[in-house]
């Protein structure tokens, strides 16, 4: 069984239990709120939560849905609770999801496109 603590250590994965906190989400609502990564990370991240012990997930026809399971971690619950509440967390957050991003970045494409035709692009 994968710790619970290790689990947590990465950012997206964090991101996913608060989403699924107070309400039950499908896999790909949950991928549509994460939207810079593909479905197959998010499943990936979603079954080692699973594994942990720290969501549960149940079937529903096609769709899987998952919620957090908050006793599973104890005292550590309140403190999550209050981090995800924290606006310096919040930045920290986006920082880091950013940091670990794949692809181009949002909006990177237009600024080159208006770049080169004031001709101003790099040579």
């Amino acid at each position: 069984m994968i710790d619970a603590l290790g689990a947590l250590a990465s950012c997206r994965r964090r991101e996913i239990l608060r989403l699924v906190w107070h309400r039950e989400l499908a896999a790909g609502a949950i991928h549509r709120s994460l939207g810079d990564v593909t479905f197959g990370a998010v499943s990936q991240q979603l079954g080692t939560l699973e594994r942990a012990g720290l969501v549960e997930v149940r079937s529903e026809g096609r769709r899987r849905l998952y919620r957090a399971r908050r006793e599973a971690l104890g005292p550590v619950a309140a403190t999550l609770e209050a981090m995800w509440d924290d606006a310096l967390y919040q930045l920290k957050l986006r920082a880091e999801l950013e940091e670990g991003r794949r692809g181009p970045r949002p909006g990177l494409a237009a600024r080159q496109r208006r770049r080169r035709r004031r001709g101003g692009g790099r040579r």
